[in-house]
């Protein structure tokens, strides 16, 4: 949350010459309201049943750059169809989410106590992130221009 996908995801599409799509934009598109409104109306596992066939159709169906929702790694079928995928895991200390987001967005996994919910995820998920990703790019201190480079250079990636 807040490490920057969309920004960098979308320097890298236009660096790569190719498309965007982040799934998260899917599900709202697709339900016709915000992320948090799904967590707050429908709960938790409702939303990571379209997460899971969001992140299924975008990989299917979508050659270039895709953002998945911090959540996506949890579901062991999404672990799964990730496998083999050039999946790169951008990573921030708690510090930085805190200038970044300020933990008190409109985040529905962050309601309460919102540096210790951080943590307590990020310490829950770390493990399945690294397992599915080719790299890892820290982001802290630095530009999204230059995390996406970062991210190029990680991945053997020039820009067209």
């Amino acid at each position: 949350m807040g490490v920057g996908k969309s920004t960098v995801g979308e320097l890298l599409a236009d660096r790569l010459g190719t498309g965007y799509r982040d799934t998260d934009a899917d599900i709202v598109a697709a339900e016709g309201r915000p992320v948090a409104d799904i967590f707050v109306d429908a709960g938790e596992a409702y939303f990571r049943d379209l997460e899971r066939e969001a992140v299924k159709d975008a990989v299917a169906g979508h050659t270039g750059v895709l953002a998945l929702g911090g959540g996506a790694v949890l579901d062991a079928a999404t672990r799964e169809l990730l496998t083999g995928l050039p999946v790169v895991y951008l990573t921030m200390e708690v510090g930085e989410a805190v200038k970044r987001v300020g933990l008190n967005t409109a985040r529905p996994l962050l309601a309460v106590n919102p540096r210790q919910q951080w943590k307590q995820l990020m310490e829950a998920r770390r493990s399945l992130y690294t397992d599915v990703a080719r790299v890892v790019v820290p982001t802290d201190d630095r530009t999204p221009e230059e995390v996406a480079q970062a991210v190029l250079d990680a991945l053997g990636l020039k820009d067209v």
